[in-house]
């Protein structure tokens, strides 16, 4: 590709239809014969990339300053909210609580950004596959089998995190191998898998619950609704962290590669890139994170969905930029929702952030959806 990747998501239809004259004249534009005056095309796509570089530290301090409010924002159970430095009782809360929610939309941003990059869909979502259900199941079963063995359930997030990501890996798995075509990943095909899959799930995990003991369905019930551990040992907080991290980089290094995807299967092909291995990555990488997720905190809705968007309406269409710009809107998302839930308080207690982001998530995204509506 010459001067620069395309865009994609930004542009009219013909920047998204492979083999179309305008995505053919991204990979192959005429000479340039003049780039001296600001009105040059080429001008101004430097201007834009320069805007774009210039606003990823900015996304980075507000994720800071999000993340600050989240440790001086709280309310104890039964107290009132309160917007003060934690004392040494409390900070250690603060902190898991805020750590945890940076880790968990982090990685859902990024998960989202590589499927709808991967499946060439702006309405995909980490839980098109499945695999927020699959860790559900896969938590219902462990602690079902648990009781039944030695008479005691798991707790909540600790014990079930490990076969929470068991079932969202082995629910990923199927959805990969049953929606290949031809010996290869098809993005339609995961699509349609994906919504089976997780249908099947949900009523396995339905089955499950009633299975268990009565007094720890309200447990279960907390937790799939979405809900920020304040409790979380040290260790798996690390562990988590240090695989969003990796997952991260592993995609970083693949950022020009996922700008000839959007051109089309065979422009990227003739390009060099080997789609099977590519998709077969992406998806391995889109799976692992969004397992992880759901290990930490159950399955949180639209985080996956809204920050990739709000990433590339700030950012631009580049991988390169948009990865972690979704990583960063992710953050800014969840770590907010839970420092807004602390001051929301209906007489029930402190809203499951899964609830909020449910709400406002489908909210901003019809907003973000109609602002991509008026510039296509």
């Amino acid at each position: 590709m010459a001067h620069g990747s395309p865009r994609v998501h930004g542009g009219g239809p013909a920047d998204r239809v492979p083999g179309s004259r305008r995505a053919s004249a991204s990979i192959n534009p005429p000479p340039r014969t003049c780039g001296c005056h600001a009105g040059h095309p080429v001008w101004q796509e430097g201007r834009r990339l320069m805007k774009h570089r210039f606003m990823l530290p900015v996304l980075c301090l507000l994720a800071i300053l999000v993340c600050l409010l989240r440790m001086l924002l709280d309310r104890p159970p039964g107290g009132t909210l309160s917007f003060e430095w934690p004392g040494a009782s409390w900070i250690e809360f603060r902190r898991t609580a805020m750590l945890s929610a940076a880790i968990v939309g982090g990685s859902l941003g990024l998960a989202g950004a590589l499927l709808q990059s991967m499946l060439r869909n702006p309405l995909a979502s980490p839980f098109i596959l499945g695999v927020s259900s699959g860790a559900g199941l896969g938590l219902m079963v462990s602690a079902w089998v648990s009781y039944m063995t030695i008479g005691s359930a798991m707790t909540l997030p600790g014990d079930g995190g490990v076969s929470a990501m068991v079932g969202a890996l082995l629910t990923l798995l199927v959805v990969y191998i049953l929606g290949q075509r031809k010996g290869w990943p098809d993005p339609v095909a995961l699509v349609l898998v994906g919504v089976i899959v997780s249908t099947i799930a949900a009523g396995g995990m339905m089955f499950f619950q009633h299975l268990v003991p009565t007094g720890l369905r309200g447990a279960f019930a907390t937790w799939l609704m979405g809900t920020i551990p304040e409790v979380m040992p040290s260790w798996s907080l690390w562990m988590y962290g240090g695989i969003c991290l990796a997952c991260w980089i592993c995609c970083q290094g693949l950022a020009s590669q996922l700008d000839a995807t959007l051109l089309g299967d065979d422009e990227a092909e003739s390009s060099g890139v080997r789609l099977g291995k590519l998709r077969l990555l992406l998806l391995g990488c889109a799976g692992i994170l969004t397992a992880l997720a759901v290990s930490i905190a159950g399955p949180i809705a639209f985080i996956g969905l809204v920050a990739p968007h709000m990433a590339r309406l700030v950012l631009g269409g580049r991988h390169a930029l948009l990865l972690p710009g979704a990583v960063l809107c992710g953050v800014i998302l969840l770590v907010g929702a839970d420092a807004l839930r602390q001051a929301i308080d209906l007489g029930g207690g402190r809203m499951p952030v899964g609830v909020l982001t449910t709400i406002c998530g489908g909210l901003v995204f019809l907003v973000l959806l109609r602002v991509e509506m008026r510039r296509t």
